[in-house]
């Protein structure tokens, strides 16, 4: 591949006009030389670059736009599934040849899926970067998914659902989004149930691959001691005659308008347990709600580290539990707020009445100025430390793509974390906070009990 034009799109600008295929954008340069590329091939895959002066090794991923999700309940876990299998082999690679190959370079390859996208990476040293690239472009392009390996993989993903369902703090995560979201593909499981696995069949499994796995719905992404253009170059060899067509990338996914009232007011998984596990959460904002910053510095003040209102009100001053905080999850179209706490059975009451008043006051009151003004540290302080690795910056790279369809340089999500001010927390969690309720609970229970929760 010759050398692409760049064009280069200036920080907190409005979303560029379409750039042509082949053509490179610059997306972000710091006063370091890290730079963030973006190139879009023929065919419609995508390919985003970070090199980060001074680090010696680099990570890729490549991202494909399909997680539980688009699955249907017949072939839930499909996905998920699929994750695992293509690591069985290829038509070229055994799956021992293929982790014999990384092994032999010390690096690592892995794979994950979410609701709405699945991830294959590579973290190596930048000298074996064409290595990985190999790798996992043929696992994505040229998997063979066998009876036979399906077979073998169904019982370890079997085990992997009954690890989960000993894990109470995992199982109750996994409740709470069927609780709320009830019979619909956000509210069912990545992992699928077990019914489903064992009725998954291998056309069920290879049809989803090759039905999903096109070069519209993937994006690649490195972060590290890279080069714009060699990622580029090993791409296209990778990938080959798969790289053609007019056809451009797949839109971004809006996902159906939330609801803001869960689907049930409580759910629960009825077990022998030394402590009670609960989630207490309301419907949330959707990923791509511009009140996102407000609610996730409100998240941060409300139950987000050591000096929350939460942490301090339940563990530092009446030692009712050892874990308790708050999360925030963004979705296409739809999201959620939840707060998390384990404690003996005996304790629940008082601490659910506790989490109860807390959030009702700060949607009565809102937050304190200082409280504002520490949790936007928090937020700010935890985002650059947490991409000072290669494999943070690839991830951020793809999210940014799949899920916003956008890239924010760090400098100005910054910036609008600073903006956040008293008045914008308190609308959202007026807005949050006085919405329906829904509670999971994972523990010695019965349904009549929760009545009284």
């Amino acid at each position: 591949m010759t050398t692409p034009d760049i064009t280069v799109t200036g920080a907190g600008a409005e979303a560029p006009a379409p750039v042509a295929v082949g053509v490179t954008r610059l997306l972000d340069l710091d006063e370091v030389g890290g730079r963030v590329e973006r190139t879009e091939l023929p065919g419609g895959l995508r390919v985003l670059t970070e090199t980060m002066p001074g680090v010696l090794s680099a990570t890729l991923g490549i991202w494909v736009d399909v997680g539980s999700r688009d699955e249907t309940p017949a072939v839930a876990g499909s996905s998920h599934f699929l994750e695992h299998l293509l690591f069985k082999g290829t038509t070229s690679r055994s799956a021992l040849e293929i982790a014999t190959a990384m092994d032999a370079v010390g690096g690592e390859m892995n794979a994950f899926t979410a609701k709405e996208h699945t991830c294959f990476y590579a973290n190596v040293l930048a000298s074996d970067l064409p290595l990985a690239v190999g790798l996992l472009a043929d696992l994505v392009t040229d998997a063979t998914n066998t009876a036979a390996d399906l077979e073998s993989e169904r019982t370890v993903v079997l085990e992997e659902i009954a690890m989960r369902d000993d894990e109470p703090a995992d199982a109750v995560h996994d409740l709470f989004s069927e609780t709320l979201f009830g019979d619909t593909p956000l509210g069912r499981s990545v992992l699928g149930t077990v019914e489903s696995i064992e009725e998954l069949t291998r056309d069920d499994v290879d049809g989803w691959y090759r039905q999903r796995y096109a070069m519209p719905r993937m994006v690649v992404t490195a972060a590290g001691r890279v080069d714009h253009q060699q990622v580029l170059d090993l791409v296209t060899a990778a990938f080959g005659n798969r790289l053609s067509g007019d056809g451009g990338p797949a839109p971004l996914r809006l996902g159906e308008p939330g609801t803001d009232r869960p689907a049930r007011s409580s759910g629960l998984i009825a077990r022998r347990t030394e402590q009670t596990h609960l989630l207490l959460g309301t419907p949330g904002l959707a990923r791509l709600d511009e009140r996102r910053y407000a609610a996730a510095v409100l998240d941060a003040a409300v139950g987000g580290g050591m000096s929350s209102r939460l942490f301090q009100e339940i563990r530092e001053k009446r030692g009712l539990v050892y874990s308790v905080g708050s999360a925030l999850t963004h979705y296409a179209g739809s999201g959620a707020f939840s707060v998390y706490a384990g404690c003996s059975k005996k304790r629940v009451p008082e601490v659910l009445r506790l989490i109860r008043a807390g959030l009702d006051g700060v949607a009565a009151e809102g937050l304190t100025g200082e409280e504002v003004a520490r949790a936007r540290g928090q937020l700010k302080g935890g985002m650059v430390l947490g991409l000072e690795d290669t494999g943070s910056r690839m991830s951020r790279l793809g999210k940014s793509e799949l899920s916003y369809g956008e890239y924010l340089p760090v400098r100005e999500v910054l910036g609008r974390l600073d903006a956040v001010d008293e008045q914008q927390v308190r609308e959202v969690a007026t807005e949050l906070f006085g919405r329906p309720t829904c509670l999971a609970v994972v523990g010695p229970y019965r349904e009549s009990d929760l009545d009284r929760l």
